[in-house]
């Protein structure tokens, strides 16, 4: 184990998974669906992460699918959830309410495309335990972010929620088009 190498990869998730950019989605899916129980997500989301760690290009491989294609629908999701908040309009709807802890926060807005993706990359780079505790350290952070959301949405106010919505919602945006532009190529090779 490495401080140095367990702290770089914990950034680089934290940056990935973006939690803080996400307060204005999960505050959405909270009026949508009611309580979000960010034990569930947070251990979904875990768990999800690991198996991919170890096993997940295997798994891509298994059923023909490359790291591409799995990025670019990971992009796909990201950009309908961003373009729900930038123009304001329900392109989700959940059908089953006590599942939307799993479905879209644990998968794809936690432990999604992007994530996953940036997962296979770290295992290039760094040891197994420096991204163990990189993916720990994150689901802290998600959880606390998940517990704290309805404080967090009183402390803004709905007018500094709007704004947080609309500008995390282009960056969001540009997130998916960022994923789709770098794995787009990959797919035509």
């Amino acid at each position: 184990m490495n401080f140095k190498d367990a702290f770089t990869a914990s950034m680089i998730l934290f940056a990935v998974i973006d939690i803080i950019g996400s307060i204005p989605i999960i505050l959405d899916l909270r009026k949508k669906v009611g309580h979000i129980q960010s034990e569930k997500a947070s251990l979904v989301a875990g768990i999800i992460m690991i198996a991919f760690l170890f096993v997940g290009e295997e798994i891509l491989n298994l059923i023909g699918i490359d790291v591409s294609s799995f990025a670019v629908a990971g992009a796909f999701v990201i950009f309908f959830l961003a373009i729900e908040m930038v123009l304001g309009i329900q392109i989700y709807k959940e059908d089953a309410p006590e599942t939307a802890s799993i479905v879209p926060i644990a998968f794809p807005l936690i432990a999604g495309a992007g994530t996953m993706t940036s997962l296979l990359s770290l295992r290039a780079e760094y040891a197994l335990p420096n991204i163990i505790i990189a993916i720990v350290v994150n689901l802290i952070v998600v959880y606390a972010v998940l517990k704290l959301s309805g404080r967090i949405e009183k402390l803004l106010g709905q007018s500094g929620l709007n704004v947080i919505r609309k500008v995390f919602g282009v960056i969001l945006l540009a997130i998916s088009i960022k994923l789709f532009a770098s794995n787009v190529g990959g797919l035509i090779n």
